[in-house]
């Protein structure tokens, strides 16, 4: 009988055999030894199994790659060093320059930098869209050089939901891959290959880790997506540094996350540590509790938010007027995580001096963790960005971030209180 998520938080992932440890070890080690000079060469061939370096894998970190695979519904994932790190490898591993992608423009505000300047740079174009477009005018922004369709389950800071059903279509349509940051949801709450998603990717920093105690990334594969189409060489030609390696044909289902591993990670070297690979577990065991416990505190808190004749507008999809509640009762009908923004009265200067009045609530540059936590994001995350983008992303000055986290909700909502009182 296969194990319900909450039992693989617990049981996937590293599985210790007779008299091994019970809790997953810290493999703190950057090399390994080997018994002859052969196994080392078929290491390097990617003939046999096994780390090589631990810039490219390392068994602590293997197993919580496991772990999420499992959660997710992938066949196989890849740790990053961050959040941001599993994006741009997501992008880089079938992208190249002269090439282009589409993406949602109700994304978190690094990630519209990322792609829209630093890839630019490189020579990979972006073309932002509203999510809310129909599919028609979405199609218009693909071009014959176009290689993915990119968005957020929850987008960060606008709590919008995206119809991953409706982009799943567009993608296939153009025969590009549906890359879906998940990063709000968790698995917990969505799995997105289980509505057409093909890639999908986290910054773990977030409710993966829970306690803001270590940065990380993470990229799974579905192993659905046919990347034999003749838009991907990269994938289906030789690669001359592994001995004119093809990837779909010597690693299957498993092309495009070997792929990510044994090219880009090998050459960019931003894999996750050893060590943030161990506390990233402990998170994952509780992550199903935690979720759970976010999501009913936000509802409470957005519920309480939404009464108040110094709020101008609240945004949480499960508040029975949101604009996305349809598309929350389709997707996440077991929450939607515990991050609520709202619109201050005031503008910038009624969020600032709501904010500086909390107690228990800290102001933080981060965000989805179990303490709660508050952010003016037109001031920090989404600073660098245009008027247009920011009214693009859903933002404008009084927009204000509030994380809930796992305390008692009678005391965050007697923290909001006095913070709004004059």
């Amino acid at each position: 009988m296969p194990w319900k998520i909450e039992t693989k938080c617990l049981q996937e992932g590293y599985k210790p055999e007779n008299g091994q440890p019970r809790v997953l070890p810290i493999y703190q080690s950057t090399t390994y030894k080997y018994d002859s000079t052969e196994h080392v060469a078929k290491l390097f061939d990617l003939s046999v199994p096994g780390h090589m370096y631990s810039r490219i894998s390392n068994p602590t970190v293997e197993c919580v790659e496991n772990k999420i695979a499992a959660l997710e519904g992938g066949i196989g994932a890849l740790c990053t060093s961050s959040g941001q790190a599993a994006s741009l490898i997501s992008i880089l591993n079938i992208c190249e320059a002269g090439e282009h992608f589409v993406c949602s423009g109700t994304i978190y505000g690094g990630t519209i930098n990322l792609f829209g300047a630093s890839l630019k740079k490189h020579g990979i174009s972006v073309t932002f869209v509203d999510q809310d477009s129909s599919e028609e005018e979405i199609q218009k922004a693909f071009q014959p050089n176009t290689k993915a369709l990119f968005g957020e389950s929850i987008a960060n800071p606008k709590i919008s939901v995206l119809d991953i059903e409706k982009f799943a279509k567009i993608a296939h349509k153009n025969n590009v891959p549906l890359i879906i940051d998940n990063t709000f949801a968790t698995p917990i709450l969505l799995r997105p290959i289980e509505y057409g998603a093909d890639i999908v990717v986290h910054s773990t920093t977030k409710y993966m880790d829970g306690h803001a105690v270590s940065i990380g990334g993470v990229i799974v594969d579905s192993g659905k997506f046919n990347w034999d189409n003749g838009k991907f060489p990269g994938l289906t030609e030789p690669d001359d540094t592994y001995h004119g390696m093809v990837y779909t044909r010597d690693c299957g289902k498993a092309a495009y996350i070997t792929k990510a591993r044994v090219q880009l990670i090998r050459d960019y070297g931003c894999y996750m540590s050893a060590n943030n690979a161990f506390l990233l577990n402990l998170g994952l065991e509780t992550l199903h509790l935690r979720i759970e416990r976010h999501c009913r505190n936000a509802e409470k808190v957005a519920e309480y938010l939404s009464t108040s004749d110094k709020i101008m507008s609240v945004s949480y999809p499960t508040l029975a007027k949101d604009s996305y509640h349809s598309l929350a009762q389709k997707y996440l009908p077991k929450g939607c995580s515990g991050v609520v923004s709202f619109r201050i009265k005031g503008g910038r200067e009624g969020a600032v001096k709501f904010m500086d009045k909390l107690k228990l609530a800290a102001i933080v540059v981060h965000v989805a963790d179990c303490r709660t936590a508050v952010l003016h994001p037109a001031s920090s995350t989404h600073r660098q960005l245009s008027d247009e983008q920011l009214v693009q992303a859903g933002i404008d000055p009084g927009l204000i971030r509030f994380s809930v986290g796992i305390e008692n909700i009678k005391d965050i909502i007697e923290d909001i209180k006095q913070a709004l009182e004059d």
